[in-house]
């Protein structure tokens, strides 16, 4: 498979290309090895999925954000 990727800032692009030859790595190894790692970790959504899933609560997730919120704005 393949990616093409347009329009990369100059800066984006050179940082790249420093971190991959710091690496030891060609950009595309660096990339596709910065794209696999990007993939294994869960988004928020993953994760807020899961802790709502929990059981063993007495509030939901929902309301325990609320009482945060409501906890933070009081200080």
């Amino acid at each position: 498979m393949n990616v093409l990727i347009r329009d990369v800032p100059d800066d984006v692009h050179a940082e790249l290309q420093r971190r991959a030859g710091a690496a030891g790595q060609s950009l595309q190894q660096f990339l596709v090895g910065e794209l696999e790692r990007l993939v294994r970790q869960p988004t928020l959504a993953d994760v807020i999925d899961r802790i709502e899933r929990r059981s063993g609560g007495r509030i939901g997730f929902e309301r325990a954000v609320e009482l945060l919120d409501e906890e933070r704005h009081e200080r």
